[in-house]
């Protein structure tokens, strides 16, 4: 390929990145160019410059090909600054949502290499090993084969006395596809190098198994979780959910739906509550209820027949029930929801209705972080946006895991006070 045709090519990935193609019909395409273009815009900046550099020295020199490398350079570095800004935008969500003076909760205030951006890991993105880490893999939850299995990760030194707070991770892929090691692994990495443990499931999988085979599945794991983590260092009085997409559904559902027993087949009785939950560019609507074009769209193309196998027409109350917008109750549990701004395959207004309705509706304290150029799947690998959003939520949890750690000191203090 030429030299103009590859600035061509660049120029059109780094327009799409930023003003994604519109459209339900083009929102795939749209999105994988989209998506690797904006994480990788660093790495695809320096290539275009090397590029046109070398072209610039040559004898025979395109100029319509340099105006072309100029342009993307341009919006490539544009995107990389929108990257940058993830960090003071999560920043003031948690401020907004749990005070200025949250950060007093954490068990350090951040430093300024805390929250830098760790570049030479971003120099090999797809390399996400921890020699910190130890990696405990494939133990069975159910009875499901490989789909049933989970990876438990924990502090290779060894977990904190009095055991360590527990995150289960909810892999994503269209409930069609996906595995538990393929998601959520910088943010696993990075938690359980600071003393978590972190729990990495697969579970059941439309066609095969439609809905809600899936989250009776993540409702088992947090069962196992309360039963077996113990083994592992984990406390199991504290379990936070988190998953992207399909997981990010499944995360939501599965925490407002822990007094329903109907997705607890043979485990009726087993608690499958969690203490907060930080879904990511997740699904909120089956139903289409929120009126959403995009959310009717996806009903009635892909859900319906790919996932519930079954029209909305005719089981109107199954799509309903596996809508996490009209699940909430003012019980529902602390959130930290995060989606991009110009995700392709989940309309973020989505998002918006359902930190609205949380807002409304919930008792519990509600942080929402809309990310400026980012789209789906953002927190996949290592970039300088996952960077910024992997440190985002370890603020978040270890403020509520130390904040609810507090809470339970105070309840035993007032149940049992001292007397003299």
């Amino acid at each position: 390929m030429g030299f103009l045709r590859r600035q061509v090519v660049t120029a059109a990935l780094t327009a799409n990145a930023l003003r994604p193609l519109p459209g339900y019909e083009v929102a795939v395409p749209s999105f994988f160019a989209g998506w690797l273009t904006t994480e990788l815009a660093p790495h695809v900046l320096a290539l275009t410059a090397a590029d046109a550099t070398a072209h610039a020295r040559g004898s025979r020199r395109d100029w319509r090909g340099l105006l072309l490398a100029g342009a993307s350079a341009a919006g490539l570095a544009y995107l990389v600054r929108q990257s940058n800004q993830v960090r003071e935008v999560a920043e003031s969500a948690l401020t907004d949502a749990l005070g200025p003076d949250y950060q007093q909760q954490l068990d350090a205030l951040p430093t300024p290499a805390d929250l830098a951006v760790p570049w030479r890991r971003l120099a090999y993105p797809f390399r996400v090993r921890d020699k910190a880490v130890h990696v405990e893999r494939d133990i069975a939850y159910n009875d499901h084969g490989t789909r049933g299995r989970l990876d438990v990760y924990a502090p290779a030194g060894g977990v904190p006395e009095g055991g360590a707070p527990v995150l289960l991770q909810v892999h994503g892929g269209a409930w069609r596809i996906g595995k538990k090691d393929q998601q959520g692994l910088p943010l696993m990495n990075h938690l359980a190098a600071k003393g978590w443990v972190c729990v990495a499931i697969n579970y059941r999988l439309a066609p095969r198994d439609p809905f809600p085979a899936h989250v009776i599945d993540v409702k088992q794991a947090i069962a196992w979780i309360k039963e077996h983590i113990a083994d592992y260092g984990g406390d199991p009085s504290y379990v936070a959910i988190t998953g992207g997409s399909a997981g990010g559904h499944l995360t939501a559902l599965a925490a407002l739906t822990a007094a329903d027993t109907a997705w607890q087949p043979g485990f009726e009785d087993a608690d499958t509550s969690v203490q907060c939950a930080v879904p990511h560019y997740g699904v909120y609507d089956f139903a289409g209820s929120t009126g959403l074009r995009s959310a009717e769209l996806m009903r009635d193309r892909f859900l319906a027949p790919k996932v519930l196998l079954k029209t909305w027409r005719d089981a109107p109350e199954e799509f309903e029930a596996a809508s996490p917008i009209l699940r909430i109750t003012p019980d529902a549990p602390d959130f930290f929801v995060l989606h991009g701004a110009h995700d392709s395959l989940v309309d973020v207004e989505q998002a918006r209705l359902f930190v609205g309705r949380l807002r409304d509706v919930s008792d519990s304290s509600v942080v929402y972080a809309e990310l400026p150029g980012a789209q789906h799947a953002f927190d996949v690998f290592p970039s300088i946006r996952s960077s910024h959003v992997v440190h985002a939520i370890d603020r978040y949890l270890h403020w509520h895991w130390n904040t609810w750690r507090a809470g339970l000191d105070h309840d035993d203090q007032v149940s049992d006070p001292v007397t003299t």
